[in-house]
């Protein structure tokens, strides 16, 4: 029998109403890593053009586990192209971990365990594919544990989630209050 408290953690993630940029679709969840996840991948759009995209996991472990340091693990892999002068600076992985830290404590997300990596990559093609124009890119792979007590308590984390995907893709944080006015676009509903 799934545990209630996850039951209301995929009900809030079905519920979300997500940034009108942010065009959200159920994944299949890995099915071997804890007896419960649920899975949505994300793509960033701006005017047809895609900024970014990523990825959210939630575990849910009923007897917790340890190197989580709690029950349930959130798991996200983000990645946006970037201007190439960007790959340069040596501050960007640390800016890159900072959208993530920085996203949870904005959302009054309580957590522990933070854990991750962030790449910066730039690319050149040669040979036959030459005239292709260079490319660079951030990718953020991270997890942290969601101390939560019940499921709705995930809300924060996800709108943590949402818009590190926006500030990855360099879309900025919207101010407390204000919508954007692009047309909504709805998440998952399905389990």
């Amino acid at each position: 029998m799934t545990p209630r408290v996850f039951e209301e953690a995929v009900d809030a993630l079905a519920s979300m109403s997500w940034r009108p940029e942010l065009v959200i679709e159920e994944l299949p969840a890995p099915q071997k890593i804890a007896p419960y996840a649920v899975a949505v991948g994300c793509d960033v759009v701006l005017h047809d053009a895609e900024l970014g995209s990523g990825r959210l996991v939630l575990l849910h472990d009923p007897e917790g586990n340890a190197s989580w340091e709690g029950d349930f693990r959130c798991v996200t892999y983000a990645r946006a192209d970037v201007d190439p002068e960007m790959v340069a600076d040596p501050l960007l992985t640390d800016v890159g971990w900072s959208w993530l830290i920085d996203a949870l404590e904005r959302n009054q997300a309580v957590y522990a365990a933070p854990s991750g990596t962030v790449t910066a990559v730039s690319s050149k093609a040669f040979g036959a594919i030459g005239d292709d124009p260079p490319r660079a890119e951030v990718e953020l792979r991270a997890s942290w544990t969601p101390l939560i007590e019940r499921g709705d308590q995930l809300i924060q984390h996800f709108q943590a989630w949402s818009e590190l995907l926006c500030m990855t893709a360099g879309l900025p944080p919207l101010p407390d209050g204000v919508v954007s006015l692009l047309p909504r676009r709805p998440g998952p509903r399905s389990r």
